[in-house]
């Protein structure tokens, strides 16, 4: 008798990440079905009991009904793979493969060896691991974390496309009246723009602070794109980038960066 073909939900409250892990699970494992998208936690326990997947992908942070939660409802009634912004949460036994995670932006390389392990347990139909222990584990590492790791991409509306931004290729941000200019270097090194809603300071705690400052009240810069810094008159500096032609305005208050000059 034909095997039934496996079947998956994928759980990300970002629509276009769930379009491209849908995108890349299809070149990856053409005979999987995804049979549902879910923006949450709840949704995705509300549509894994309606259609019972064999595969479950959860984006660990989603608002409400984390991935975690989601998790230790479906236990092992499916094989479970979480999906994660922050590689940190990856915990060792993850990496003993135990449990299947991925890191966004998704690599087709790290995607394949997952879809190698999952073909492997449903092909020789081994039941879904006993991962309580390690998705507490997991929960745990998420309740000590005292602040969200940093942003890893911003997503950009550039004409009528809509991108994702590594936040490692921004040279700068910049307030624009109600909206932030992100200036980046884009494919092959050429530099793009684009506006995106949120305000400058709400993104300000976000980034890392370690490679992102704030050098002006309106301008934020990534120390990995500077050239060299001029010191100007009245106590204030001006910033030159290896990738760009436009010079970045130091204020007074924020020279203190570049005391060691």
């Amino acid at each position: 008798m034909k095997r039934p073909l496996p079947t998956a939900l994928i759980a990300d409250d970002e629509p276009l990440l769930r379009k491209s892990l849908r995108r890349l699970l299809a070149e990856a494992w053409p005979e999987l079905e995804v049979v549902a998208e879910a923006r949450n936690g709840r949704e995705a326990v509300e549509k894994f009991e309606a259609l019972q997947p064999d595969v479950c992908l959860l984006d660990v942070q989603m608002p409400g009904l984390s991935g975690v939660d989601a998790a230790r409802y479906i236990g092992r009634r499916a094989h479970l793979v979480f999906v994660t912004a922050f590689s940190q949460y990856a915990v060792e036994a993850f990496e003993r493969g135990a449990l299947d995670y991925l890191v966004k932006p998704v690599e087709p390389a790290r995607l394949a060896e997952t879809v190698a392990r999952l073909k492997e347990r449903l092909g020789t139909a081994q039941p879904a691991a006993d991962t309580d222990a390690l998705i507490e584990q997991l929960a745990a590492r998420l309740s000590r974390s005292a602040a969200p790791a940093p942003l890893r991409w911003i997503r950009a509306s550039v004409g009528s496309i809509v991108r994702l931004i590594p936040v490692d290729e921004i040279d700068y941000l910049r307030s624009d009246e109600k909206y932030t200019r992100i200036a980046w270097h884009g494919d092959e090194g050429r530099p793009g723009e684009a506006l995106i809603r949120t305000p400058l300071k709400e993104l300000v705690g976000q980034l890392d602070p370690v490679h992102f400052i704030q050098v002006h009240r309106a301008v934020v810069v990534n120390l990995r794109a500077i050239s060299h810094v001029t010191r100007g008159d009245n106590e204030t500096a001006s910033i030159h980038l290896r990738e760009r032609s436009e010079v970045l305005p130091v204020s007074r208050r924020y020279l203190h960066h570049f005391r060691q000059m």
